[in-house]
């Protein structure tokens, strides 16, 4: 998608040879303009499966999720929850996810009542890197007995192996946005 491309270059900044960081437009300061164009994208590249929901982790991939959800027709838009919530339950799906952002493990949860068998599942997000979040959201998809239609990523870095593996396994994975690597502060963006 040429609009985050040039975005990625003109204001992202390349922290060490390992760090994409697009903050001021992507996932804490958001483009909205370009959130709706990546929700669009989303939805023309996934257009010819039928679709029933987006599954998303919180927080960052909630808002291309629903700019993706609208573009689909207001579809639902379930997000994965990280950590022990309250307000949950107990009879939720779960899958432990490594982030590379934040160096940790979490354990997301998705309520049964929202993710139900047959279900047919796209799932979005803003980053893929290593792919411990789509595997963790797969397993809950597979979990749950719902249908995998693909993956939607907003900037893959394409040097971390998470997009071949993906790819490796069969998902229709589709990425917005491919970085090769960082070169003096500058992303280098595939084109």
């Amino acid at each position: 998608m040429e609009a985050l491309k040039r975005k990625i270059e003109t204001e992202g900044i390349g922290v060490g040879t390992e760090v994409v960081q697009v903050d001021m437009f992507l996932n804490h300061q958001i483009d909205v303009a370009l959130a709706v164009e990546m929700g669009q994208a989303f939805h023309e590249a996934f257009k010819d499966e039928q679709v029933d929901c987006i599954l998303t982790v919180e927080a960052s991939g909630i808002i291309t999720g629903m700019t993706t959800a609208m573009a689909f027709g207001n579809i639902p838009v379930i997000f994965a929850k990280k950590g022990e919530r309250r307000n949950i339950g107990n009879d939720v799906y779960t899958a432990d996810v490594y982030s590379f952002t934040h160096q940790k493990n979490n354990v997301i949860r998705v309520s049964r009542n929202y993710l139900k068998a047959g279900m047919r599942v796209l799932i979005i997000d803003d980053f893929l890197a290593n792919g411990g979040a789509i595997n963790g959201l797969m397993k809950i998809v597979e979990d749950a007995g719902a249908v995998l239609v693909g993956a939607g990523v907003c900037i893959e870095k394409g040097w971390q192996p998470g997009g071949a593996h993906l790819r490796g396994k069969g998902v229709k994975l589709v990425s917005l946005a491919i970085c090769d690597r960082i070169e003096n502060g500058r992303i280098i963006v595939r084109d």
